[in-house]
């Protein structure tokens, strides 16, 4: 599919990946319909903080994906949908599950039945490596099983589910990305590597987290963009659900001593009790597989191995280290 001749809908465009993606599709020279979630402020989210002529090239459309009479507007005259729009905290959904049954679910609900309504030619549905859940084998390949350890995962495959069913049953034309954890900058403090560089930045040598031994697959923002394209681009990827990971696996523990290195920064590790998830909960081993992103995309991680994750890390640090970018966040308190 070229991209370059189709309007382009990214839903959660106000979001971290979301901006990233919208900012990427326009310096490519694509039409780019951004939906943002409505808001009395009239924010854009991060969007407000791209450079001017992104801004200018973008038509910016604010909106709820749980209204389906709203998502049907939105997507109008679009031929392909980047489905991004979620809610993606995990802690929070320990305490409001409805609010996810609501968003993650019937929202992606009311975009398939769109693109189905509107003969959408294609819909990219952004999962996410927790609906893995606690590694059973590694590499963590798209064969893995599904386990919902958390609110947050189970509402993810639930949308995962109905996304291949409009396709197994309507053969409505959605790709699954599923994204290991992805960061950079713009990122909310609510994921690990803001709150250890927003707390060291701030002065802190003191760092407060929750589990350290659980290991992850930390993918940067520019690869995972990159795969959300490929995905968008490759006739193969229709019906499929392909991994986004740069197939290298750290504990949290040795994360933060890589963080602490680049940063020049002797911290200490205190594990605060109200980070920690429920025991059952705690999703242990994440380690990616991306050999089928290889075969159907052509993909491959740009920032692999430690090398890649250091490099990574310098541009995050860079980015929050600047006061403008670090006053946006509060390392002083714990970002529920």
């Amino acid at each position: 599919m070229d991209l370059a001749k189709k309007r382009i809908l990214v839903t959660g465009a106000d979001g971290f990946i979301g901006s990233h993606l919208s900012e990427e599709l326009v310096k490519l020279g694509y039409g780019v319909r951004a939906l943002v979630y409505y808001n009395s402020h009239n924010s854009w989210g991060w969007l407000d903080h791209v450079s001017r002529d992104i801004q200018d090239n973008l038509e910016i459309c604010a909106g709820d994906i749980r209204d389906p009479h709203g998502v049907d507007l939105a997507m109008q005259g679009c031929e392909v949908v980047f489905h991004l729009a979620a809610l993606v905290g995990i802690p929070y959904s320990y305490y409001s599950p409805d609010t996810y049954v609501d968003t993650n679910i019937k929202g992606s609900l009311n975009i398939f039945q769109a693109a189905r309504r509107l003969d959408v030619e294609k819909v990219i549905h952004t999962s996410t490596s927790e609906v893995y859940g606690t590694a059973r084998f590694v590499p963590i390949n798209e064969e893995h099983p599904v386990q919902g350890q958390s609110p947050y995962s189970a509402t993810k495959i639930a949308a995962d589910q109905m996304a291949l069913a409009f396709y197994n049953s309507f053969l409505t034309p959605i790709a699954i990305i599923r994204p290991f954890n992805t960061y950079g900058p713009r990122q909310s403090a609510r994921a690990v590597i803001p709150t250890i560089i927003s707390q060291i930045a701030s002065g802190r040598r003191t760092i407060k987290l929750g589990s350290i031994h659980p290991t992850r697959d930390f993918n940067y923002i520019k690869d995972t963009v990159r795969g959300f394209i490929a995905v968008a681009g490759s006739d193969a990827s229709v019906g499929e659900v392909v991994n986004i990971g740069s197939n290298y696996e750290i504990s949290i523990a040795d994360l933060v001593a890589v963080i602490a290195e680049i940063m020049r920064a002797k911290v200490e590790i205190q594990t605060e009790e109200v980070r920690l998830r429920p025991e059952k909960s705690e999703v242990e081993r994440l380690w990616a597989d991306h050999c089928k992103a290889q075969r159907l995309l052509g993909w491959e991680p740009e920032y692999a191995g430690r090398e890649g994750l250091k490099r990574g890390l310098t541009e995050t640090i860079k980015w929050f280290c600047a006061a403008e970018n670090l006053k946006r966040y509060r390392p002083n308190i714990y970002n529920l």
